[in-house]
């Protein structure tokens, strides 16, 4: 079975399957509402940074950091190394990931077992988050602690996007071609809002109180162990809606097993197919993955730059982030709406273009005070996950029945292997010039690359309302 189906195909194909049940939806969104447990405050807001700060640090330089200049220069090369570190993991991890996904998401359509797949990832990193409660910053192995850290970090993020290619499958199963937009902005939009919650307890529960809730108090960074396995706790019970309401995908009737070097084999065939038969689809997940990657960079950046250009603190870092993902939120679930009436990609190219507008701001307006930063950063955050979503609900409406699994394995595969070039461009502005607000055009030239790649491709309501496979039904 080929993986799209090619424009012909699409304008002869009948009209959409009836609506699915509310329940449904609401099901397939909580997984993405518990996986900010992941997204939130493992990879961004808690466990990161908490695994690069002074807490892995010697604690007689840490206590000496703001008196001694030795001291001083010693922690910062201590985080530095564990920074460094950190990013190692992440670039293996994103290897594997761009190694496996496509793979994987084949074999599980074909196989007809794309949840059961999802739940096995899921719980993979279920297990993972709680195993973090084990990384200890204990004084005599603290190297060692670290790289059991960034070991569990690592494997995680791969577990977590095998996952989320069998869960992005899924869309095509529970819509319509009149409701996917809606539908995935809802899933994006409620993982934003599902992360504003479980920071916010987390920060009442056990982060900022001196004694929070069991009596568990900061020594040896008890509150954030506490506050990941929480966490873990919170994914696993969010993501069991997505397995009682969500009927499994049958499998191909014609299906036989491969093993790795067949299942390779089949990911270059289609890979060539798409060349000769539909090079908007590779040129559009090529599009997606630079773009995509600008829109990493500003999640991983933009803390950095609150911080050191702007001169926010720690606190109103965090206040931002809380913000910026309402936000956000509010904005998917919005977009979704319009997008079903205007298309993917007028979605995708007005918020882009919004990003790099609002990122330039934050460039010029660098010296003018933090009352920039909040404005202008909290406009950029409207447009993120718009973008996300619009995504997500185009890779699906470009798949053929049985083969969404395969085509959201090279939309992961693709976005990983260009995940370097908004760090390097980051990196390469701020030590070309020497200042750090220089990174926020290295960001900015990101987006605006992936603007200019969009631009001129052809997809969604451009090629006509009907040009979608039709959804599969629930029963």
């Amino acid at each position: 079975m080929s993986l799209v189906k090619n424009w012909d195909e699409r304008l002869a194909s009948g009209p959409a399957q009836p609506q699915v049940s509310k329940r449904t939806i609401t099901a397939w969104s909580l997984w993405d509402w518990g996986s900010a447990a992941w997204n939130a405050v493992v990879t961004t807001f808690v466990f990161s940074t908490w695994i690069t700060s002074k807490a892995f640090v010697p604690t007689e330089l840490a206590d000496a950091y703001d008196t001694s200049l030795v001291a001083r220069d010693q922690v910062d090369s201590i985080i530095a190394t564990h920074s460094t570190w950190l990013s190692w993991g992440s670039a293996a991890a994103g290897i594997a990931i761009a190694l496996l996904a496509p793979i994987l998401g084949s074999r599980a359509d074909a196989g007809g077992r794309r949840k059961l797949w999802l739940g096995i990832n899921t719980g993979v990193v279920v297990v993972l988050m709680a195993m973090i409660f084990f990384v200890v910053p204990d004084q005599d192995n603290l190297s060692r602690n670290v790289v059991f850290g960034i070991v569990l970090l690592g494997l995680g993020n791969i577990f977590f996007e095998l996952a989320s290619v069998n869960y992005n499958s899924m869309l095509n199963q529970i819509t319509t071609k009149e409701n996917r937009g809606r539908i995935s902005g809802i899933g994006w939009g409620a993982g934003y809002l599902g992360g504003i919650v479980l920071l916010f307890v987390l920060l009442v529960g056990f982060i900022n109180p001196d004694v929070g809730w069991f009596g568990v108090t900061g020594e040896n960074s008890l509150n954030i162990r506490a506050a990941l396995l929480l966490s873990a706790v919170w994914f696993a019970v969010f993501a069991i809606p997505v397995f009682l309401a969500v009927p499994e995908k049958p499998a191909e009737a014609t299906h036989k097993p491969l093993g790795m070097k067949g299942s390779y084999q089949k990911v270059i065939r289609d890979v060539k197919h798409l060349w000769h038969n539909d090079r908007q689809v590779l040129r559009f997940l090529f599009a997606s993955a630079i773009f995509r990657d600008g829109l990493a960079g500003a999640f991983a950046f933009g803390g950095i730059i609150a911080q050191g250009t702007f001169g926010f603190t720690a606190s109103t870092v965090i206040v931002f982030a809380i913000v910026a993902n309402v936000i956000s939120g509010i904005a998917t679930i919005a977009s979704g709406f319009l997008e079903d009436k205007i298309g993917a990609k007028r979605i995708i190219v007005f918020s882009l273009a919004g990003m790099v507008i609002s990122a330039l701001a934050i460039f010029f307006l660098h010296d003018a005070g933090t009352i920039w930063f909040w404005i202008f950063g909290s406009i950029l955050c409207i447009f993120v996950g718009p973008i996300q979503s619009a995504s997500r609900a185009t890779v699906s409406r470009m798949a053929t029945p049985n083969t969404e699994g395969e085509l959201f394995g090279l939309y992961a595969m693709t976005g990983r292997v260009v995940s370097f070039l908004a760090p390097a461009m980051f990196g390469l502005l701020v030590a070309i010039f020497g200042r750090q607000y220089w990174g926020i055009l290295g960001l900015a030239l990101v987006l605006a690359l992936g603007l200019a790649l969009t631009l001129p491709l052809q997809f969604d309501r451009e090629r006509g309302a009907q040009d979608e496979v039709p959804a599969q039904a629930d029963h």
